[in-house]
């Protein structure tokens, strides 16, 4: 597993390989925590293999720090069974998925 990001003018970019789980819950904090103010994140789930509840909860906090409901946050690129667990969760109502 391994995230990298980049940060061009107020877009943030966080991008996620291999499983997204608990195991990685601290790194992928650290990937967005310096983030203050208003910012766009993207999230390029090109290479996430898996993702499991705790990812779910990962995505929420994201969320919060990143302003809750005025937040903008897409998760780019998911596989077909990433994006089924994200539409099982409804979570197309808090993020915008794009393919």
């Amino acid at each position: 597993m391994s995230i990298t990001t980049k940060t061009e003018g107020n877009i943030h970019t966080i991008k996620i390989q291999g499983r997204l789980d608990f195991n990685v819950q601290s790194e992928f904090r650290s990937a967005y925590e310096s983030v203050v103010g208003s910012s766009k994140f993207i999230l390029d789930m090109t290479s996430v293999e898996y993702m499991d509840s705790s990812a779910l909860g990962m995505l929420l906090l994201l969320r919060d720090h990143a302003g809750g409901g005025r937040a903008t946050i897409e998760l780019h690129h998911c596989r077909s069974e990433v994006k089924s667990i994200l539409e099982i969760a409804n979570f197309q109502k808090l993020f915008v998925i794009l393919d």
